[in-house]
């Protein structure tokens, strides 16, 4: 199992998937708002979204 992780504090703005989506690499998978700019995290590699974690609105931790 792949997890997507947040390059940074942010807040979540946008999922553009629901679970059970299929994805390729490089899908943009959710919008992250910080410091008034939006940031696009994509998917490594091919899979099927399994669950989101947070919901819009709700804020992320950074994660390496």
């Amino acid at each position: 199992m792949t997890e997507l992780r947040s390059p940074l504090q942010a807040q979540v703005v946008q999922w553009l998937v629901a679970p059970g989506d299929a994805v390729r690499a490089g899908d943009v998978v959710v919008i992250l708002e910080a410091m008034k700019m939006e940031h696009e995290v994509r998917s490594t590699g091919p899979g099927r979204v399994r669950e989101r974690l947070f919901a819009e609105g709700e804020t992320v931790q950074e994660r390496e």
